[in-house]
């Protein structure tokens, strides 16, 4: 089921023939096609994935593409190199890249009002920086509500324009203070949107398609349904009771293409990305400087930067975003834009289980390179060692070898085996991440944190008698000690 295409470098010259004409691979790289192409099959089995695909760069270069599994259920219709997958929210990052262009030409300024460029924002909104929007720190409301889930595209109905919609929420209450918090929400990017059109005075869809489709060639790329072909789209699922089950994206409206509704190939994908690496787009000291982490009111380190998730890893910063849960970019690089930069492009059309994109890209790094990404081969180590047959003293012996390894330590590797822990358990369910837990308490024994998660755990699953005992022993680490006194 699993069908690849492999690329040299030899092919940089030709890259726009890159799809077309795959070259012989060295010895390393079909070790690494081979890592990439059983990882991809070990998830669709896992999750329970319809449908995928996957492009790996390093430096430039594309070092794998492949595809697995199915595009449509119904018809067994395999996915095909060039088929057209729905990609959600990573419409932001066109949105991002647009603002970021106006900001290299000092024709915006992140830090000042978005209001300076955009007139007609509720009164509340009106000292906001661009910056906080593009970092979903503003505050804002949210203007679309999904509660509903699948289906919710037959009730839902838009208001006219942006203009209306920033009407409708000007008496509705600040979630929190400008700048003091992270909130994602849809209404940051009707809001950039609106600022392009005002400074390009042009709709958005004109605009990201002169200023990033044509200029890269993207011609397999729609902002919207509309004028997508009749056949070679991959069909979308969302996972309900562990089985797939088709589902309909919302009828979005044009004014929220900024946000929503963006539908390409892999190949255009990577253009896209490629073209942000090695600045084509947005210039490299543009980027360093937009993609720098911020440190909010509140202490707390944000989210995003410039409008992509931000992270550090492995000595890596990591650059990225999700869409709809279904699919993950992600770049990484550590002091520049100039060597040694890994992109990570993963798409699906949806899971049984409705696994975080992200946990699928931290599985592709671990098979890539797990030598240069160890976070990610221990976290995708602990994955496979949750699902595997239990047997007395299994979580010792994982414990030992993690110990032996010497990889992580302290705090990061406690950390690490948490997140994992709460990660197995959103995706392949209590039972799993129970060894996880588990493996965390002998690791780190003196740690409460250890054990209250092993405790919500086990209250998750029903077991309320052993839950109490592992409070108690939360409270009796959490304790401060007794002062002894003469």
């Amino acid at each position: 089921m699993m069908r690849r295409m492999k690329y040299g470098g030899v092919m940089s010259a030709v890259i726009g023939l890159v799809a077309l004409l795959p070259c012989i691979a060295s010895a390393g790289e079909g070790a690494l096609s081979r890592s990439l192409e059983q990882q991809m099959e070990l998830n669709r089995q896992r999750y329970g994935i319809a449908g995928q695909a996957l492009r790996v760069m390093r430096d430039g270069q594309v070092v794998f593409q492949g595809v697995d599994g199915e595009a449509d259920v119904d018809t067994h219709r395999p996915v095909a190199s060039d088929d057209v997958f729905p990609v959600y929210s990573l419409a932001k990052l066109f949105t991002s890249t647009l603002i970021m262009q106006l900001v290299e030409r000092g024709r915006v300024d992140p830090d000042a009002p978005a209001s300076a460029y955009l007139p007609g924002l509720p009164a509340a909104w009106r000292s906001i920086a661009v910056r906080d929007f593009l970092d979903h720190t503003s505050g804002v409301p949210e203007y679309f509500d999904n509660r509903n889930g699948a289906g919710a595209s037959a009730d839902t109905v838009f208001a006219g324009d942006a203009a209306q919609v920033f009407r409708s929420l000007a008496d509705k209450p600040m979630q929190f203070a400008p700048g003091t918090d992270t909130r994602y929400t849809q209404t940051n990017y009707l809001v950039l949107a609106a600022l392009l059109e005002a400074r390009y005075g042009k709709p958005y869809p004109r605009i990201a398609e002169q200023r990033i489709l044509r200029k890269l060639g993207m011609r397999h790329t729609w902002l919207g349904p509309a004028g997508l072909p009749r056949r070679g789209v991959a069909t979308a699922y969302a996972g309900k009771e562990g089985r797939l089950r088709e589902e309909s994206d919302l009828a979005w409206p044009d004014y929220a293409y900024g946000h929503a509704s963006l539908y390409l190939t892999l190949d255009d994908l990577g253009r896209f990305l490629q073209a942000m690496t090695s600045g084509e787009l947005v210039g490299k000291a543009t980027l360093r400087r937009l993609w720098q982490p911020r440190t909010l009111a509140n202490g707390k380190r944000a989210w995003f930067a410039a409008g992509w998730e931000h992270g550090e890893s492995d000595g890596y910063h990591q650059l990225g975003h999700d869409g709809g849960a279904r699919v993950r970019v992600r770049i990484l690089f550590k002091d520049a834009l100039d060597s040694d930069v890994h992109v990570f492009a993963y798409l699906t059309n949806g899971s049984a289980r409705n696994v975080w994109s992200r946990v699928l890209v931290d599985s592709a790094m671990a098979a890539a390179a797990p030598e240069r990404f160890p976070a990610e081969a221990l976290s995708e180590k602990l994955v496979a060692f949750a699902l595997r047959p239990h047997t007395a003293g299994d979580v010792q012996a994982m414990a030992q070898s993690i110990r032996a390894s010497d990889v992580l330590s302290g705090a990061v590797l406690e950390q690490l085996v948490n997140a994992t822990g709460y990660s197995v358990r959103g995706n392949l369910g209590v039972d799993a991440a129970l060894r996880v837990f588990e493996l965390n308490t002998i690791l780190f024994p003196d740690s409460a944190n250890t054990w209250d998660s092993l405790a919500e755990a086990h209250e998750a699953r029903g077991d309320l008698d052993k839950a109490k005992a592992l409070r108690d022993k939360v409270r009796s680490l959490s304790a401060p000690p007794v002062e002894c006194r003469r």
